[in-house]
C-alpha cells in the first residue's frame, strides 16, 4: 500500500527545490530512472528530463512555489493530485492536476493537466 500523500509531498517539494544538489536528491527520491513526464506544454524523460523541467520552471516564474491542493488519492499503482503555484501569500496563477503511475514506491510517468492558466 502506497502513502499517497507522502509521495505527492515529495514531488511537490522536488519542484520547488532551487538548490541543485538537493533537488537532484529529491528527483532521485521521488521519480524512478525511466520517468516519463507529459503535460500540454512539456515533456522530459528520466533524471535529467525532470531535472531540465523543474529549472525552466523556476527560470520562467522566479520566486513561485507548488502546493498541494487538498489530499492525494489513489488506487493500486496510480495516484491522482491537484497543485498550484503561484507566489506565496496570493492565489495561485497556475492549478493542474496530476496523474501518475507509481513503481517500486517512486512515480514512473507523470501525465499533467492544467487546470488553470493565465490569460494570454
Amino acid at each position: 500500500m502506497h502513502d499517497f500523500n507522502a509521495i505527492a509531498e515529495a514531488y511537490v517539494a522536488a519542484w520547488n527545490a532551487s538548490d541543485v544538489a538537493s533537488r537532484a536528491a529529491l528527483i532521485e527520491k521521488v521519480f524512478s530512472a525511466n520517468v516519463s513526464y507529459r503535460d500540454p506544454i512539456m515533456q522530459g524523460d528520466g533524471h535529467a528530463g525532470i531535472d531540465g523541467l523543474i529549472a525552466g520552471v523556476q527560470g520562467q516564474f522566479p520566486g513561485f512555489r507548488f502546493t498541494l491542493k487538498g489530499d492525494a488519492d489513489g488506487f493500486a499503482d496510480t495516484i491522482r493530485f491537484s497543485w498550484a503555484l503561484g507566489p506565496e501569500g496570493v492565489p495561485s496563477v497556475i492549478e493542474g492536476t496530476d496523474v501518475c503511475e507509481i513503481e517500486s514506491g517512486r512515480l514512473k510517468s507523470v501525465t499533467g493537466f492544467l487546470d488553470k492558466v493565465p490569460a494570454r
